[in-house]
């Protein structure tokens, strides 16, 4: 990493919350990372030679792996560093790689092929006991995508949250919606749809249905843009001859604790141009954005009766209008709408408006 990487990498940041937080045993976490590498150079070293010119699936990111495996080593150090009480013997390098492996391992974006999702490394193998009710979220969420946009063909997130109605930012609806008189219409030339597919290709995807299957719903309606916080409600009607799925469990009451609570979010992370590291972003995310992730985290602030909940998720642009759901019950607690590096993400808390007029027209499934 050259010195201009090195020189914004304390700054620039996308992760929300220091490795003491996230992590329980700095010193496990590095040896598990360095097992991991040295299994990978293991593999490396035993694989069949192959003819020239013939490149095996593994080597085609030859190069992103590497630059990833220095990061994370450099990373390895760090831990170790701040495990030993060294933190001021920690260099922009190691930092670097410190919040590297914050993001893959302590806050991933998990991939999601086929509607389903890896096992995970250390604490968030948890997730594979909540495997049938993640599937069940994970179809529920789809990507917005405009037609007659004079600049984008899709824009943020949304989720089921009534018979036919699905939830997402105001400024998500804005780009294709505009005020008439006392309600919303489209604007002229434009139209919008929820797809829940959009999955990173896999010729053999895991999970138990094929991400061909998933067709777009047409948004019919606005049904109102929130003129407090930032929440839009749309009406879908599913393809020709199809049924639309049953809605999502929204919390009707506060969930036991917050902060603290294991959380998870499903959106469409996008490339965010305003990162200070976007070499060295697109290096360990290997450049892939604008699909589908399962993103892990925890609840970090809420004040009773306040209109913001703060979470630790690792999100990017195109998140808005992400659902961030209770892994204990699986239960929509937040709807995403924002975040700054190195402070946290924002999420309206979705039990604070159980009384809301807006989310009553719109059916929303309390629970």
């Amino acid at each position: 990493m050259g010195n201009g990487s090195r020189g914004g990498s304390r700054g620039g940041s996308p992760v929300a919350t220091g490795p003491e937080r996230v992590f329980g045993d700095l010193r496990e976490v590095a040896a598990r990372v360095r097992a991991g590498l040295e299994a990978e150079i293991e593999y490396e070293e035993s694989a069949e030679e192959l003819p020239p010119g013939v490149a095996s699936a593994s080597q085609i990111g030859r190069f992103a792996q590497e630059e990833r495996a220095r990061v994370l080593e450099a990373g390895v150090s760090g831990l170790e560093k701040l495990a030993d009480d060294r933190a001021d013997e920690v260099d922009d390098d190691e930092y670097f790689g410190v919040e590297a492996i914050v993001l893959l391992e302590g806050r991933p974006a998990i991939l999601v092929q086929g509607q389903d999702f890896a096992s995970q490394p250390g604490d968030w193998a948890v997730l594979d006991a909540s495997r049938t009710a993640i599937h069940e979220s994970i179809a529920r969420v789809g990507r917005v995508e405009v037609t007659g946009h004079p600049s984008l063909d899709w824009i943020g997130t949304a989720f089921l949250v009534g018979p036919d109605a699905v939830m997402t930012n105001r400024h998500v609806a804005a780009e294709f919606s505009r005020a008439e008189g006392t309600g919303w219409t489209f604007r002229d030339g434009m139209s919008a749809r929820v797809d829940p597919g959009e999955e990173l290709p896999a010729h053999q995807a895991p999970g138990p249905v094929p991400v061909a299957d998933s067709l777009p719903y047409e948004i019919t309606e606005v049904i109102g843009i929130h003129p407090e916080v930032d929440m839009a409600l749309l009406r879908i009607a599913p393809h020709d001859g199809e049924q639309l799925p049953t809605p999502l469990a929204v919390a009707a009451d506060a969930p036991a604790s917050v902060p603290g609570r294991p959380v998870y979010v499903i959106g469409y992370p996008a490339w965010d141009g305003r990162r200070n590291e976007p070499e060295s972003m697109r290096r360990i995310f290997m450049d892939i954005y604008n699909v589908k992730r399962l993103q892990p985290g925890m609840t970090t602030e809420f004040a009773p009766g306040g209109r913001v909940m703060k979470h630790d998720c690792s999100t990017l642009g195109g998140n808005s209008g992400s659902p961030v759901f209770d892994l204990t019950d699986h239960r929509v607690l937040g709807l995403h709408f924002g975040g700054r590096y190195r402070i946290g993400n924002v999420a309206v808390p979705l039990w604070e408006m159980v009384d809301d007029p807006l989310l009553a027209q719109a059916k929303v499934n309390w629970v």
